[in-house]
């Protein structure tokens, strides 16, 4: 069983619907009993990041996630979920993300061409490819909506960029945690192949 931290986040009922589609029992929860026990944890994540961690806080979900990792059992951010999961943001100075991995989340950078919010497809490169893309060609097509996007410390975690103004960091995957800044739920047939690749690892 999958469960989807529910946080007030505005695309939980898009993932829940896509990992449907692939067949997959899912729950939408902030219970700490039914958190411990799913198979999986997905974080999915809409808005800014301050109004995310205090959520999350007020929830105690923070405790949650971080509880649910050490149990080495596969976790997935999803957009904002992933840059929950870094040290913070020029979004929300002086806020302090999860912090369970190493990096800082930086506003796309204006220039010729580059609207921001990032909103569209954009094609991925593999400098490390991750287990998430499996079956998946380098090039191929992803959804974005965003306007920071994530710089990690460790560039071995890091296994597929993209180019929009800039360098972007676009997933990340160490041990049990991956995540992704784009929206797999939104990425059509490699969107989903994503998921039904993170639901049976």
């Amino acid at each position: 069983m999958i469960a989807i931290l529910d946080y007030d986040a505005g695309n939980i009922k898009s993932v829940e619907k896509a990992f449907g589609i692939l067949g997959e029992e899912t729950i939408l929860t902030r219970d700490f009993s039914v958190i411990e026990k799913a198979d999986r944890l997905v974080l999915p994540g809409v808005g800014s990041f301050a109004d995310a961690m205090e959520h999350l806080k007020k929830y105690e979900l923070d405790k949650a996630i971080k509880d649910y990792v050490q149990s080495g059992k596969p976790f997935i951010g999803i957009c904002l979920g992933l840059q929950l999961l870094f040290e913070s943001s020029e979004e929300s100075p002086g806020v302090e993300g999860l912090h369970l991995l190493d990096g800082v989340v930086k506003r796309i950078p204006d220039g010729p061409g580059i609207k921001v919010p990032h909103i569209g497809w954009n094609s991925l490169d593999f400098p490390n490819k991750g287990k998430l893309f499996e079956g998946i060609d380098e090039g191929s097509f992803v959804y974005f909506v965003h306007s920071y996007y994530l710089e990690a410390a460790d560039l071995s975690i890091v296994k597929a960029t993209t180019e929009y103004g800039c360098h972007i960091h676009a997933s990340v995957e160490k041990d049990n945690i991956f995540a992704c800044q784009f929206h797999p739920e939104k990425s059509s047939t490699v969107g989903l192949q994503i998921l039904k690749n993170f639901a049976r690892l």
